[in-house]
Formats: C-alpha cells, structure tokens, sequence
C-alpha cells in the first residue's frame, strides 16, 4: 500500500476522533490541531514527491481490484492541492490558538476543523465520482457547522443560505452521477473516462456533463450562482473566514478540472466555450462587486469570485500552457486569499470592527503589518514580481494565444479593478487617520501588547513569504504546474495508472 496516499485522509480523521475524546481539555485539543495539520503537511509533501517520481499513486480499497473497488488515486495535481491542503489547514490551526472564542472551542471547532480537512483531501484523492459526492457532503456538513457556530443572526442568515445553495449543487450532482451511471455502468472515474466515448447517444453525455458543470460551478462560486459566498464567508470567526476562503471553492475547481480533462472531452467547442464565458462573466460580476463593498471581509469575499474566473478560464481554454497557468494561479491564490483574511482578523482585533469607515491608522502605529498586507494585496492584484503577476501572465498569454481578445480585455480589466480594491482598503485601513468616533486606541498606542499573541502573525508572515518566495523564485513551482498539466491534458496515463491492463 502506498501510505503516504491515505495519510492525508486518515491523519485529520484521526485528529478528529482525538479531539472529541479529548472534549474537556482544550489545551490538548489545540496542541492535536497544531501537530495534526503539521503531519498533513509532511504528509502532502511526501505525496508530492512520490508522484513526482512515479506519475500516479493508486491504492484499491479491500480485495476488489479497479473498477469494483473503491480507489484512491494521486496525480501531482491532486497532491499539489493536499500540499496547500497542509499548509493552511497548519496556518490556521496556529492562528486559531490566538483567535478563537473558548466557547467555540468548547463546543467542536478543532473536531469541525479536521473533519473539515478530511473531506478536502477526500475529494482531492477519491478515483470514485459517487466517493467525490460523499466527500462534498462531508464538507458540507462540517462548513456548516463551523459557519454556525457562536449563533450570531448573521451568521444564521448566512449559513442559510450557503447551505441551501450547496444541497441544490449537491441534489443536481447527484441526479448526474445517476444519470451517469446509467449509461456507462461504473462510478470509476477511470474507467466513465473510457467508457463514455462508446455510448450511443453522445448528446446525453453532454447534457450531463452541464449538469456538473452547474453542480461544480456552484461549489466553487462561478457566475450566476455565486452570491451565497460573499453572503456568508464573511459571518463567522475570521479563522473560520480564512479556511473557507482558502480551500473550499477551490473544491468545486479542483473538480472541474478533473471531470473536464477526464472524462467530458468529447464535445470540447461546446462545454469548454460556455465555462470559458462563465470565467469572463465571473471575473467580471465579482470584481465588481468587490468595488461596491466597504466592509473588509465583504471585498475579500467577493474577489474570490473574481479570480475563480481566472482559474475556470485557464481550465475553459483547454491548452497547455493555459492548463499550467490554470494550476499555477490555483497555488497562488490560496495562499494570498487565505493571508489576507488573517490580515483582516489582526485588524479587527486592533480596532473591533471590519468596516471600513470605522478603521484607520495603523500604517502609523504598527508599519510592519501594513507591510504584511501589501504583500499579498499587490499579489492579488497581479503586480510584479509577486506570484500574483506570474499566475495572470501565464493565463492571459493563454487567452492571446488562443486568440480569445475580449476576455483577454475582460481579464486585464479585472485585474485593475483588483488594485483599485486593494488600494481602497490600504487607504482606509492603514493609511488614513484614526478616526474620531473609534475611542478604543489602547492596541495601537502600545498597551495591551500581549493581546496580540505571536500566533496572530506566524502564520501571516509564513503564508506572505511564501507569496515572495513563488513571485521571486517560480521556477519550480511553474515546473509542478507544467507537470500536472501534462498529466491532464493526456488522460490516458490517468486511465492507464487505475485500470491498468483493463485500459483499452
């Protein structure tokens, strides 16, 4: 058995089994988080190495060999994201010891958390599209819980109506995998990508394949049903905020890329066309909304619309360079995003409130976490020699190439809007004078040091380093992602690796 493939799941199970046996003592239950993602973290390393030598990891599930059994299967693109799966879960487990309320703590958040973290390194490594389902509602099941907790009215109005969303994505997936099933007779996703070329009505394949690209589409925040995101990632605690932001809509992206590249490729010029619009309209509708926000948490959410379109649209151009600046923007984006909710979190503690109008001054007392944020700020916003300005090139030279001029336009268009986003709350949050109604200065003159606990700015300026380190020092990162795209845009390897002598 290859170990290093199943440890990414088993590991935060684990962590959570632990935890709940662990219930009365919360100093325990913390010291586990830290030590859990940790191990996730060494482990998603250890994954990414051996696929990187060796192309693929399967592992079949009991004595059934594929496509009966149950299989766990890693590509490199799959272990890239159990990497980043690591390196945030470990940064906001850190970050929690300082943030989260203890009665939050008290009532499940560090189970939630790696519950949380299971069902996305589930349906990162799942070969099985109904096992994929499963995982999602794993995720479901745990984001909800930790979008509810603390029972604040906005929290509940929020949590309505992410939950709502994603059990109509979750009820339309479903029908399709059965439609699915129905026509090829297999839930391997191996073996549906083999099969699905021989059934006799190809016009029904592709109606299902919208059928997840809806599904999909609404987990991972594409245009039109986006609205649930900035509806409710911006309610819960800020550690909570910043998980969601990192990883979860990458999910829906993450499956998009694997069922477009896998299995629905037979009828190209129609469903990539159509995602290749739903990107431009969802770079567009987000970062527009974003403009229109002056609450921290409220922009930062909708920007994850926004550049979800980026990484659909390198999916939607179906080339391999635009496949490598799709996985490459994928990396960088989890780390910015993920960075600067935290960043938003140590301003609120600082000043008590996340709108804009009621924040100032803090480039004055504290320049170092001005700094912090400008990082991945100018990132997002795609300014050189940040990662953000490498992932946009890669993509938007795709776009020329492919000779798609107005969404290149659209793109280049959103990417300026971004900076105006950022350079709005640079200028109300950092640069402004602190504003006369906020009396509460007592953080900012330098009292009350110890409020703001080391374990607030670890896992900031580990994530804004690491932003440094890919816009100065790519190279390899943009060998990873050209790795991974090989690997997607031939299929066969994928079907070859899990079925082995059964391929055809």
């Amino acid at each position: 058995m290859n170990l290093e493939l199943v440890l990414p799941i088993l590991i935060p199970l684990t962590a959570g089994a632990l935890s709940l046996a662990l219930w009365r003592s919360v100093r325990l239950q913390r010291l586990l988080a830290v030590l859990a993602t940790g191990l996730l973290l060494a482990a998603g390393v250890w994954l990414l190495a051996s696929t990187t030598d060796q192309g693929f990891l399967v592992v079949e599930m009991g004595s059934w060999p594929a496509p009966f059994s149950i299989v766990l299967v890693a590509d490199i693109l799959a272990a890239i994201m159990i990497v980043l799966t690591g390196i945030i879960g470990l940064a906001i487990a850190v970050y929690s010891l300082a943030s989260t309320p203890s009665g939050h703590e008290k009532f499940g958040y560090y189970p939630l958390m790696h519950l949380l973290l299971a069902g996305v390194a589930g349906a990162f490594l799942t070969g099985d599209i109904f096992n994929l389902f499963v995982w999602f509602e794993v995720m479901l099941l745990a984001s909800f819980a930790l979008l509810t907790l603390g029972g604040e009215r906005a929290q509940m109005e929020g949590a309505i109506k992410y939950v709502t969303l994603n059990l109509f994505s979750s009820a339309i997936f479903l029908s399709a995998v059965g439609l699915l099933y129905g026509m090829v007779g297999t839930l391997n996703m191996a073996d549906i990508a083999q099969k699905v070329n021989s059934v006799d009505d190809p016009g029904m394949i592709t109606v299902v394949s919208m059928l997840f690209m809806v599904s999909f589409g609404i987990k991972a925040a594409a245009f039109p049903l986006f609205f649930w995101l900035p509806a409710s990632y911006h309610t819960p605690q800020v550690a909570v905020s910043a998980l969601f932001a990192g990883l979860l809509t990458k999910v829906g992206v993450y499956a998009l890329y694997r069922v477009f590249t896998l299995i629905f490729t037979q009828d190209v010029d129609y469903t990539h066309n159509i995602l290749l619009w739903g990107a431009a309209l969802t770079m567009l509708t987000g970062v527009l909304g974003a403009a229109a926000q002056f609450e921290f948490r409220r922009i930062l959410s909708f920007h994850i619309v926004s550049q979800i379109g980026y990484m659909l649209l390198g999916l939607a151009l179906f080339t391999p360079l635009a496949l490598i600046g799709g996985v490459f923007y994928i990396m960088h984006h989890i780390i910015v995003k993920t960075n600067l909710f935290l960043v938003s979190g140590i301003t609120y503690r600082l000043l008590g409130s996340y709108e804009l109008k009621n924040l100032g001054g803090i480039y004055r007392q504290r320049p170092y976490l001005a700094l912090l944020f400008l990082i991945p700020a100018l990132s997002l916003a795609g300014i050189p020699p940040l990662s953000g300005f490498f992932a946009k090139f890669i993509v938007v030279r795709a776009s020329l190439e492919s000779g798609e001029y107005l969404v290149t336009a659209i793109a280049l268009l959103v990417g300026l809007l971004t900076l105006y986003s950022m350079i709005k709350i640079w200028a109300e949050v950092f640069w402004k004078k602190v504003p006369e109604h906020v009396t509460d200065l007592s953080m900012l003159n330098g009292k009350n040091q110890d409020k703001l606990s080391w374990a607030y700015f670890v896992p900031v300026v580990g994530l804004a380093t690491s932003t440094l380190i890919i816009g100065l020092y790519g190279q390899p990162i943009y060998l990873l992602a050209e790795l991974a795209a090989e690997q997607l845009m031939n299929p066969q390897l994928y079907i070859k690796a899990v079925l082995g002598g059964q391929s055809t």
